[in-house]
């Protein structure tokens, strides 16, 4: 069997044959009249004409039988055979065809449209011609192919080959679509906020590190979108959005890529039990127009959306897990349990180890939408803590199928206690702890001025979609995920 090299050469020589006859292999443009699904679609009209189509396509099969050949040409809309028959291209041009075109090449083709004897669609050809020529072969098994990493690394391959892999990424785009016409027709107002961020901010995580040439200053590439869109409620926006790339310097598993997409808005007079009731109607209206209905499923289990959710307490959930009443426990003894647990933390505060434990032990079981609500105070230095109970955060996660979707707040807005959590969250990052946030006395400024009080939501759109469309990784709904180098 030739290998990968040697049939290359081979494409080269018939590369150089098309040349040699005065054909760009590479033309500029094509003359379609019709897109294959709709040539399939006017099929019974354009047939009956016998009015002349042209397509182009790429060349996925090829059936020679002696004087005839069949081909199916596929562009991203459909796929229909071709029909060529030395009596009506003539010899020289048939040959032509035969020794130079190969499964791979686009190409571009223009007939009659006819059924066959066995009933199928089909064209026949009374011209052809090379669009692009293709130096490398595409692979026989792709289909299945066991190497999962492979298929990530050369996604073109897997989109050719595995019309389930599209169809996943255009279900990813109807989500957005979706979710933006949802946000836009509720009176918020999408905007765009720096990527490059002189200081990173709005969520844990260690940040890339850049530096600006032109100013000689470093630079951070974004974690999060939040710290900028509460700058614009300071400035009157009332209800603002954005869908963006952030980047976080971490580890890389079936949750977590180093760059992925947010979906960020910040809603003025609101509170995070308004912004309950608003995710409900959101998700709801998002799965029907999507699916036609509120089931769903994932990893052969039902998830319904239909409304309303469970609220549970953080604090409840963490004593029926894992046996843990975080009211009465202290920090050493917590570290103790969480030892026990598997769960070594030597840094960090009762949220921080309370919340790993919680990732462990609780949130892989919660498969029905389901808020977790008032986390530990400690935990989101960010959001207001209950006015009952200050130990306890107005917030909610939620968790769906066992994926942690949505943090959501009641954005703290006072500007002294704002100072007071970056002072303590400057204590731990001196202590060690890289992802803590760091002093952003620009935020604070903005603060002093006066932000309405606001309720502020964040969700991961590669895991809405690895859940809408029964992924089990976030690489298999990113185009082009994080790979490390083969060699």
């Amino acid at each position: 069997m030739a290998t990968i090299e040697e049939l290359r050469k081979i494409r080269l020589k018939k590369l150089e044959a098309i040349k040699n006859n005065l054909i760009n292999p590479y033309p500029e443009k094509t003359k379609r009249t019709h897109a294959i699904s709709e040539a399939i679609k006017s099929f019974s009209t354009l047939s009956k004409l016998k009015k002349e189509v042209i397509l182009a396509g790429r060349i996925k099969s090829l059936r020679g039988h002696g004087g005839s050949t069949f081909l199916d040409i596929e562009d991203g809309t459909g796929k229909l055979q071709a029909f060529l028959r030395k009596d009506r291209l003539g010899e020289k041009g048939y040959k032509f065809f035969l020794d130079n075109f190969d499964i791979g090449d686009f190409i571009e083709v223009k007939g009659i449209l006819f059924k066959t004897q066995k009933g199928e669609k089909t064209i026949e050809v009374s011209d052809f011609k090379m669009l692009v020529k293709s130096l490398l072969p595409l692979p026989e098994k792709w289909h299945g192919l066991t190497d999962i990493e492979e298929r990530f690394r050369k996604r073109y391959l897997d989109l050719i080959f595995n019309p389930e892999v599209r169809k996943k990424f255009e279900t990813r785009a109807k989500i957005i679509k979706e979710i933006r016409d949802f946000l836009d027709k509720e009176g918020f107002l999408e905007v765009e906020t720096p990527i490059l961020q002189s200081l990173y901010g709005g969520a844990k995580a260690k940040p890339f590190k850049t530096h600006l040439n032109a100013l000689d200053i470093d630079l951070y590439l974004r974690i999060a979108l939040e710290l900028y869109l509460k700058r614009l409620l300071v400035g009157g926006l009332e209800k603002v959005y954005e869908i963006g790339k952030c980047f976080r310097n971490e580890g890389v598993d079936r949750s977590h890529n180093p760059d992925f997409t947010m979906l960020e808005f910040y809603w003025a007079y609101a509170d995070y039990k308004d912004l309950m009731k608003f995710t409900e109607k959101l998700f709801e209206n998002l799965v029907k127009k999507i699916f036609g209905k509120t089931e769903i499923q994932y990893e052969e289990k039902r998830i319904d959306f239909k409304t309303p959710w469970p609220r549970v307490e953080f604090d409840q959930l963490l004593r029926k897990d894992a046996k843990i009443n975080l009211k009465e426990i202290n920090l050493e003894a917590l570290k103790k349990e969480a030892n026990k647990l598997g769960i070594g933390m030597e840094k960090g505060n009762k949220a921080e180890i309370s919340d790993e434990i919680y990732k462990k032990y609780c949130l892989p079981k919660i498969w029905q939408p389901t808020f977790i609500i008032n986390h530990p105070q400690g935990f989101f230095p960010l959001a207001k803590a209950l006015e009952q109970d200050p130990a306890r955060l107005a917030n909610f996660q939620l968790v769906v199928g066992g994926w942690e979707l949505v943090n959501a707040f009641s954005e703290l807005n006072d500007p002294l206690e704002q100072r007071k959590r970056f002072e303590e969250q400057e204590k731990l990052f001196k202590q060690g702890l890289e992802e803590a946030q760091r002093m952003d006395e620009d935020f604070i400024n903005a603060l002093e001025y006066g932000m309405p009080p606001a309720a502020g939501f964040g969700m991961g759109i590669d895991r809405l979609v690895a859940l809408l469309t029964n992924s089990h990784s976030l690489r298999e709904v990113i185009l082009f995920p994080t790979m490390k180098p083969k060699d």
